[in-house]
């Protein structure tokens, strides 16, 4: 892969994955609901308001009106920008560097530069999941926090949990980016690269970006819907004065948790939803960014 600047990169994947969180953005304000809903309980001891992609898209509708959709999208993009602006400078700093070029290269620095990035935004993901679950107590599902703003859920969390409680969960969060990064990077580099070779394509062609992108997204969403489901769950569990979640200890307790009392297919609750957000997310913020690096690299080219 080409290199720019990683300054470059750091404003290119962070605007790039912020015009993709616009798009995919209702796709998370479900994915969110179905994870949380049932939460510790068996199968059929609970109502299920939500059912299906469409059928929960139409929930929220009903419940929340069309905005509803879009609940969160501020600190959606707060963390959109946050965690891509980090996650790809350090990935461009690695290439630049030639770690990628090493065996198994692209997945640690995709890793590494994902657990920066899932840390630096935490907080960010911690407001946008909680508002997200806020909706009528005829179709609410896990805690309720009734936030009003971004602002005022930072403002909220602070007050009451101290500096710390804006990190809570982020145990969760950092391996969950992890993972996903590490599959993005890694086979969007390698998927791209294996489409070009094929020679199906213009070289330069978009199209060789959008087709990296979708093989990319299918590995993406296998490994990350585990870690996602108990993230969602962390984040929005309530929490003591000190910030402590009340439902689980940690990352592990809550896998366990939702595996003995959920079943493990629960683990995978939200999963067409999940695909649906993350496939399209993907799929946009690679080849928004792949598209951006190229005119970057013309201009660079230009100016010499």
């Amino acid at each position: 892969m080409e290199t720019v600047a990683p300054a470059v990169d750091l404003v290119l994947g962070a605007s790039a994955c912020c015009l993709a969180c616009v798009f995919t953005n209702p796709l998370e304000v479900v994915k969110t609901r179905l994870q949380l809903q049932g939460e510790l309980k068996a199968r059929g001891t609970y109502p299920r308001h939500y059912r299906g992609f469409v059928a929960s898209v139409v929930a929220v509708a009903r419940a929340d009106g069309l905005s509803g959709l879009q609940k969160g999208l501020a600190a959606g993009l707060l963390y959109q920008g946050l965690m891509n602006s980090v996650r790809f400078y350090c990935y461009s700093l690695a290439c630049q560097a030639g770690l990628t070029q090493q065996p198994g290269g692209t997945v640690v620095a995709g890793a590494v530069a994902g657990a920066l990035g899932a840390f630096v935004g935490s907080p960010a993901y911690l407001v946008k999941t909680q508002l997200q679950a806020q909706t009528v107590a005829a179709m609410a599902v896990g805690h309720q926090h009734h936030h009003q703003s971004v602002l005022g859920a930072l403002e909220t969390i602070w007050q009451q949990q101290g500096l710390a409680g804006l990190w809570r969960g982020v145990g969760g969060a950092v391996p969950r980016v992890m993972v996903g990064s590490a599959a993005q990077l890694a086979t969007f580099a390698s998927a791209k690269a294996w489409v070009q070779e094929k020679q199906w394509l213009p070289e330069d062609s978009w199209l060789v970006a959008l087709a990296g992108g979708m093989i990319s997204s299918i590995a993406v969403v296998a490994v990350m819907t585990p870690f996602d489901v108990a993230s969602t769950r962390l984040y929005n569990q309530p929490a003591d004065g000190a910030g402590r979640g009340q439902l689980y200890g940690g990352l592990t307790d809550c896998l366990v948790k939702i595996w003995r009392q959920e079943g493990p297919l629960a683990l995978y609750k939200g999963l067409g939803p999940a695909y649906l957000r993350l496939g399209p997310h993907t799929i946009l913020s690679m080849l928004f960014w792949d598209e951006l690096r190229k005119l970057a690299r013309r201009r660079q080219h230009q100016g010499t």
